[in-house]
Order: C-alpha cells, then sequence, then structure tokens
C-alpha cells in the first residue's frame, strides 16, 4: 500500500515538473473545480445575464416621440432584427408612462410595491388582455373593457409596429396598419427572401400579412381576415411562423386550432396535421394543446413544435409525419417559443424566466437568465432574435417592450446564441 502510494505521488510530482508547476501549485490546480463560468478565468462576479450584458437605455424613451408625450411601451409581442441598425417591434399600444407608485400599505403585513419586484404586468395592462388559448378575439377585448380599462387612458392602440437603430433611437412608427392590427404576435423575414419581405401574424384577426420592406404595401394576406376557421382558408389564432429553404412555410394555428399548416413558397395551402389533446399531459404523438412556438432546422428540414400546454416539443418531417418528442421541464416551466441558432435549439421559458439551450435531439446543454423588470431580466420573454453582430434582443408580454443585450467581452461562444441564418440577403 505504502508503495502504491509513493508511486501516486512520485506520479504527482513528475506532471507537476512536466507543467512547470511547484508541488503546492499543482494540488491547488487539481483542486480547483472545473469552470463553467461563461467568460472563462472570470474572477468574481456571476453570470447573472449569461454570456451577455444589457446595452443601457436600448431602445430608447419612447415618450419623447412627438405625440406619444406620457406614453411608453405596451406588452412586448415580437422583435427581429434584419440588421443592427433596423430592429422591429411589435407591441399591443402603448401603455401611461408613470413612475413607480410609492411604498402604500394595503393590510396588515401587506405592502405594495415590493422592493426590486414588478409593480406593473404589461400584458394584463395592454389591450386586449392576456387572450389565451380557447379565448376568442372578442373575449379578449371584452375581458379588458369589463376590467374597467378605458381607451386612451389605460392603454392607447398606437406604435403596434416600430422599428429602432443599433443606438435604440426611434427611426419609424408603422402607424398606417394600427387600425388593420388587433393582437399583433409575430413579425419576421423569410432568410431564404432576396426582397426581405416583412411577415406579420396577428392571431386576433386571423390572419398573416407579407408586406414589402418598407411596410408601404402588403402583398399578399393568408387566412380569411377576421374570420375564424380551421380548413385551408382560415385560421383560429395562428401565433409562429417560420421557412424552409425552399420558401415553403409552417404556421403554427395555434391558440384555438391544434394544428401546423404548411404552405408552398407562394401561399399555396399543402397539408395540415394535429389534433386537440385531452389536456394537460396528454403525450400521444401529434396531438397539441396550445401551438406555441415552431422552428425548422434548416439542415434536417425536422419541423420541431411547441406544444406548450403539454410542456413538450414535438419533432416532424417536413410532410408532418412523426419523429419523437422531448419535455422541456415540468412544475413552473412555461415555453413560449422556440428558434434554431447555429444548429441549437433556444427557448424562452416564462415560467422560470430562463433562455434554454438543447441539441437537436432535446439534450439539455444550458441555460441563463433571471426574473425581473431591470435591464437585462426576463419576465414574459415572448419573442428573442439575434443579429449579424451577435446582439441579443427579447420583447417581453409582461415587462413589455423589448432590451437588447450585447456579448461579454472573452464570453465562451458555446453561451451565446451565434449568428442569425442570412441566406439570401445582400
Amino acid at each position: 500500500m505504502r508503495r502504491e502510494i509513493s508511486l501516486v505521488a512520485a506520479a504527482a510530482v513528475g506532471m507537476a515538473v512536466a507543467t512547470g508547476l511547484n508541488f503546492s501549485e499543482f494540488v491547488s490546480a487539481q483542486q480547483r473545480p472545473a469552470t463553467v463560468a461563461a467568460v472563462p478565468g472570470e474572477k468574481g462576479g456571476q453570470d447573472i445575464w449569461g454570456a451577455y450584458e444589457p446595452v443601457p437605455d436600448w431602445p430608447k424613451d419612447i415618450s419623447k416621440i412627438p405625440g406619444n408625450e406620457g406614453w411608453t411601451f405596451g406588452a412586448g409581442q415580437s422583435i427581429f432584427a434584419e440588421s443592427p441598425n433596423r430592429v422591429f417591434l411589435l407591441q399591443r399600444g402603448v401603455l401611461p408612462a408613470i413612475e413607480r407608485p410609492k411604498l402604500q400599505r394595503l393590510a396588515p403585513s401587506v405592502v405594495f410595491p415590493i422592493g426590486r419586484l414588478p409593480w406593473r404586468d404589461a400584458t394584463v395592462a395592454s389591450s386586449p388582455g392576456n387572450g389565451g388559448a380557447g379565448q376568442s378575439a372578442e373575449e379578449g377585448v371584452e375581458a379588458w373593457l369589463k376590467a374597467g380599462n378605458q381607451w386612451g387612458v389605460d392603454s392607447k392602440w398606437q406604435h403596434t409596429v416600430m422599428v429602432f437603430n443599433a443606438a435604440g433611437d426611434h427611426l419609424e412608427s408603422w402607424s398606417q396598419w394600427d387600425k388593420m392590427l388587433q393582437r399583433p404576435h409575430y413579425i419576421t423575414i423569410n432568410p431564404y427572401d432576396a426582397e426581405k419581405h416583412i411577415w406579420l401574424v396577428d392571431d386576433h384577426k386571423q390572419a398573416i400579412f407579407k408586406m414589402t420592406n418598407d411596410g408601404k404595401k402588403i402583398v399578399q394576406t393568408i387566412g380569411t381576415y377576421g374570420v375564424p376557421g380551421n380548413d385551408q382558408t382560415h385560421f383560429n389564432r395562428p401565433t409562429y411562423i417560420d421557412f424552409f429553404p425552399d420558401s415553403s412555410f409552417v404556421v403554427g394555428d395555434g391558440y384555438n386550432n391544434t394544428r401546423v399548416v404548411k404552405f408552398d413558397k407562394d401561399g399555396k395551402f399543402v397539408k395540415a396535421w394535429g389534433e386537440k389533446g385531452s389536456g394537460r399531459d396528454d403525450m400521444r404523438p401529434s396531438y397539441f394543446n396550445n401551438v406555441h412556438g415552431v422552428t425548422i432546422d434548416p439542415k434536417t428540414r425536422r419541423v420541431y413544435v411547441n406544444d406548450r400546454n403539454n410542456q413538450r416539443i414535438q419533432v416532424f418531417d417536413e410532410n408532418g409525419t412523426f419523429v419523437s418528442q422531448f419535455t422541456l421541464g415540468k412544475g413552473p416551466s412555461d415555453i413560449h417559443l422556440i428558434h434554431f441558432f447555429d444548429g441549437y435549439l433556444w427557448a424562452a421559458d416564462r415560467g422560470t424566466s430562463k433562455m434554454l439551450k438543447y441539441d437537436t435531439d432535446g439534450n439539455f446543454l444550458y441555460s441563463f437568465g433571471t426574473w425581473g423588470d431591470f435591464p437585462g431580466a426576463f419576465w414574459g420573454v415572448h419573442d428573442f432574435t439575434v443579429d449579424t453582430e451577435g446582439n441579443f434582443y427579447t420583447a417581453a408580454v409582461d415587462s413589455g417592450g423589448g432590451q437588447k443585450l450585447r456579448p461579454r467581452k472573452g464570453a465562451n461562444p458555446a453561451y451565446l446564441l451565434g449568428k442569425p441564418l442570412r441566406v439570401a440577403w445582400k
């Protein structure tokens, strides 16, 4: 036994000499835990925002916009970075810009607001309110009004589509479409489209609009405007959209329908798949309970569908044949949406206020994020995007508006979302 110990010690000394360390340094190095920090070798601190840091004052205060004095961001529905200098933000109107209320004692041992915690939920305050699965468009608006809200006082239906530059300056508001929209849900650009048309999903108006890149003209409407249904020409509260390399695409349809709909590159109906499940935890393949997120792996053309209320991802081939499934966490988990970046699946979890990273088989790799309404925090992230410089953006229904985070200096690339897919763009 003594001889074995001596051999181990001799080997350790030999290794220390070979690496240029004295023996005490060598022992210390062996006892040091392996780093999992986003920035290797960083002393002190903690990965509050993972491999990112918030960009202060992005976007800038919109209450300074002429005609918008006294109003701030409403529920942030979607965000998309065409470039670092052209970032689209979709929101459900604007809310009164009021300061944090002074501390009030409401009852014995009950005070409001609680220090450091959010005090206004933008998704409840913004019209048409929560509007979850099973609720019609009309019910969403009626519920908001019955709660005592007033137009022009509690919320104002303006600036539903805004554009900002890299510094957070307001560039455009597409006010010409405000009256047409009722609950704008998602905005994006097909990465395989050289003309860079804008695609906008409105789940209350049951329609998807394809617009010119400047937003001045609608070139195509898919779905029947304002009319719900469950056939080749109707949606019932569609949510998200993503594209195949040939520019055909799939739609998550959605809050009330429980299906995925595929269209060809010209917007012609191809097929639909999915059935209504029996409720939470119905794990049968192709049965859904709120299709709230859909994304395509560009390498395999497989379609990943966020079966939100069943807390799982279902994977299909491009023709709708079931391939596999995996959960993204039980308990408080409430995945809002999913996107592919650099070959990995990323998800925004409203329940845990974290960003989650998985490989294509659903193996969990990494997470980051913290809850709150301060810069860099996550509260109700409803969409996220990255630009060609690697900056990361989120839009949040609960905290409202959007925000920008940039990669930290020296960050390990494995902890970043990576760069966006841009194929046909100049």
